[in-house]
């Protein structure tokens, strides 16, 4: 694992001129999300992001690794922030660059106080690292079983025992056809448990599939949140409306608005051609949302308290 230290900012020059690197070309804001409007929502003060993505071409990617999408730079981020109205924001290592987080790291300087990022370790992380990334504004540790990679679910018990009394949370990214085979881990974590991407609840069939009745066992125990984010991922019948997708979102928001997050997905990483339009996205979501109490929990409150912006 890569030292999040200051030493190793400076000496980071030289390494990254003979690293493998994500392609350097400069991309325009409009690359990353469709349109230009704003959203028809106007969201809540302390609103919060809770994911999105930096990439840069300064840093290395890790060995082997298959997404690499060209720059997603904090400058194009704070673009976008305006236009939709987003105060405050969550930083997430993508698999991209393996257990090295110093693009986070160095994204999170950036951004202030108004920021948090999730890092990716793995279990030679020692007790000072975790500390420096503390200090660098990590509040979570992501475990990406999607893309095979730095990290494994045999990880996912020793290390929530060492980070539940720094009061993180892990954030999981699974295939939600996986997730019954998981539950017994996951309800057993020490620590709080983020499942990104509305759980991946795979369609057709989502309503009435065991990922979705897995999803809710976990959500109902109290400890287990859920980020609605990324609907294009699972669709199969596609933007705007994501009408497959609708339901599973809110019978999950129905049963626990107290434990739904919301997040961009910035840069939209997966995503092939043209982006998602993130000011029409943001307006589906708060729709499925509804009532302007429970929006005011899952874009301010829920965040503010889990990731420590309060």
């Amino acid at each position: 694992m890569q030292k999040a230290t200051r030493r190793g900012f400076l000496k980071m020059g030289g390494a990254l001129m003979a690293a493998s690197t994500l392609p350097a070309h400069a991309e325009t804001p409009e690359a990353w999300s469709s349109g230009s409007e704003q959203p028809s929502l106007r969201l809540p003060a302390g609103a919060v992001d809770c994911h999105m993505h930096v990439y840069d071409a300064r840093f290395p990617v890790a060995p082997g690794t298959t997404l690499r999408p060209p720059n997603a730079t904090v400058e194009q981020y704070r673009l976008l922030q305006a236009r939709l109205g987003v105060d405050r924001n969550v930083v997430v290592t993508p698999s991209t660059y393996g257990t090295d987080n110093r693009c986070t790291l160095d994204a999170l300087k950036r951004f202030g106080s108004n920021a948090r990022g999730v890092a990716v370790v793995d279990t030679s992380v020692s007790d000072k690292e975790l500390h420096e990334l503390h200090a660098g504004g990590i509040r979570a540790i992501r475990f990406n079983l999607s893309y095979p990679g730095a990290t494994t679910v045999e990880m996912l018990a020793p290390l929530a025992a060492r980070i539940a009394a720094m009061k993180w949370h892990i954030e999981l990214v699974v295939q939600g056809v996986r997730l019954p085979e998981l539950e017994g881990r996951l309800s057993a974590l020490p620590c709080p448990l983020v499942i990104d991407h509305i759980a991946h609840i795979p369609e057709p069939g989502g309503l009435s599939s065991e990922a979705l009745r897995t999803a809710q066992r976990l959500v109902d125990k109290g400890n287990t949140f859920i980020t609605l984010s990324g609907p294009y991922v699972d669709t199969k019948t596609g933007a705007p409306a994501y009408a497959d997708v609708a339901p599973v979102a809110k019978t999950l928001i129905d049963m626990a608005p107290e434990r739904m997050l919301w997040g961009t997905d910035w840069p939209h990483p997966t995503e092939k051609g043209v982006k998602p339009d993130d000011a029409g996205l943001l307006d589906t979501i708060a729709g499925w949302i509804g009532r302007s109490g429970w929006q005011q929990m899952i874009f301010v409150d829920n965040p503010t308290k889990l990731y420590g912006f309060d």
